[in-house]
């Protein structure tokens, strides 16, 4: 029965005469039969903690009973998390870190370990229905070494539930979509060819085999702001009328999001695997962001969490052109913004809750509230890319300290950073660590943004659209 399924299905999707939406349609809703849920809709949260201003597990617990959350994820298996999440209702994903992947992987005995540890003193009490294998493992260094070892870590790890009699904790591993070649057209999608053979086949043929789900972090808002000119901001929010065909199948896309996860159905399918269940283990927009970072900010952030949660709750299940009808299992990415994230303004602003719990912005996550129901937000102005230069200054706050170790590491690198702070040259007076630490970083960041250094140093710095200079010392800067 499975092969006709799938005979029909490769039919449906590659041959010529297969354009028609409607047959696509139909052949999906047979599929549905395969496709099993073990999961109530409710919408998760990410719960991260990589911040030095954030409340304490007990308080952000409560918060996220506050918010009517109705899965939380982890990315550890923090003891105290675990234990304090057993006097609720809430489900429970937990993450194996990628620095443990290959120690998994090699010894029945480490994997039997680590379930002892981290899974074996909560369940049943608290609801531990995910173990993810890694997060993003395409995404770090040494990730050759973590690729080849993530699903025999993941299979050792099953064989250990199995063995102390857990049947319904289901595990995966959350994948971005840096696992793809192509996306667009959805039904042109294929994953990367360097991880086609080595990973995805034998991943997709273990969630298979344990009726597990595929687990994607989408975030549309990157998607969209590398070309914000090419992709309607309405579709990425999930408003307005914009539509998109996919010319070979007919299927009618009308926002970004369905859009990323029927490619990666499409790329599933073309490996052999159409029926794999699909679940969106982060997902969300920032509230805030560096200046060159368009449409980051807190009405975009709130108007795509509430149709996403309307979306994702809507009974019957809306699913994707792909998939109608079928629920997807989803988290918002994120509880808090997390400070001492590196990278991109943007990576440290995605929170829906200030540190206090108190809302950055209102959200429902049970979907029932209208969303003609909240209160106005500031109308933005960075909808649109910035033009002008920006430059790269510290934080307000930086101790001298932070301040020279900042004017080492900039100056450190090129005889040329740094040369106009030389005694006599035009940026040497006035004689003082911030003074000297503001020109370095700056020239620092103009000087090599091309190979992706960040206006970040480690927290140390921002950007700003005011000159930091003056008519003798001329920062240097980067014109956007």
């Amino acid at each position: 029965m499975s092969l006709l399924v799938f005979s029909l299905f490769t039919i449906l999707v590659f041959s010529s005469s297969c354009c028609s939406a409607t047959r696509f349609q139909h052949q999906h809703r047979y599929m549905q039969k395969k496709i099993t849920l073990d999961l109530p809709s409710k919408i998760g949260i990410n719960y991260g903690r990589r911040g030095n201003n954030l409340p304490s597990p007990y308080q952000s617990i409560n918060f996220i009973k506050s918010i009517k959350a109705g899965h939380v994820k982890l990315y550890d298996a923090d003891p105290e998390s675990l234990t304090l999440l057993s006097q609720t209702n809430l489900y429970v994903t937990i993450t194996v870190p990628n620095h443990l992947i290959t120690s998994l992987s090699t010894n029945q005995t480490t994997a039997e370990d680590w379930v002892q540890t981290n899974i074996i003193p909560y369940y049943p009490q608290t609801h531990i229905r995910f173990v993810l294998v890694g997060n993003e493992i395409l995404s770090v260094e040494e990730r050759r070494n973590i690729t080849a070892n993530v699903v025999p870590a993941m299979r050792k790890i099953v064989t250990s539930l199995r063995a102390h009699g857990i049947h319904n904790i289901k595990v995966g591993t959350a994948l971005d979509m840096d696992s793809l070649r192509s996306s667009f057209p959805p039904s042109n999608s294929t994953f990367r060819e360097d991880i086609a053979e080595p990973l995805m086949l034998p991943l997709l043929k273990f969630l298979n085999g344990t009726n597990s789900y595929f687990f994607i972090n989408l975030q549309p808002y990157f998607r969209w702001s590398r070309n914000p000119m090419n992709t309607s901001l309405e579709y990425a929010l999930f408003q307005g009328n914009s539509t998109y065909t996919d010319p070979q199948t007919g299927l009618v896309y009308r926002n970004l999001l369905d859009q990323m996860l029927d490619s990666v159905i499409f790329a599933m399918t073309k490996l052999g695997y159409p029926h794999i269940r699909i679940a969106i283990s982060e997902t969300g927009w920032p509230n805030s962001g560096d200046i060159d970072e368009t449409g980051a900010n807190v009405l975009n952030a709130a108007t795509y969490n509430r149709n996403l949660i309307k979306k994702m709750t809507a009974i019957p299940p809306i699913g994707t052109p792909a998939r109608p009808g079928l629920a997807i299992p989803t988290f918002v990415f994120s509880l808090f913004d997390e400070d001492q994230k590196s990278g991109s303004g943007t990576q440290r602003h995605y929170g829906i809750l200030h540190p206090d719990g108190t809302p950055i912005y209102d959200i429902d996550f049970t979907g029932e509230k209208p969303l003609t129901g909240f209160n106005p937000l500031p109308k933005p102005t960075n909808n649109v890319p910035y033009k002008g230069i920006v430059w790269c200054v510290p934080v307000v706050g930086a101790s001298e300290a932070q301040l020279e170790e900042a004017l080492r590491m900039a100056c450190g690198r090129s005889n040329t950073t740094c040369a106009a702070l030389a005694p006599g040259r035009e940026c040497y007076e006035p004689v003082s660590v911030y003074w000297h630490a503001s020109y370095a970083v700056s020239s620092y960041w103009a000087e090599f943004r091309t190979e992706n250094v960040r206006c970040y140093f480690n927290g140390l710095a921002r950007m700003t659209t005011v000159n930091p200079g003056n008519d003798r010392c001329k920062f240097p800067g980067v014109t956007l």
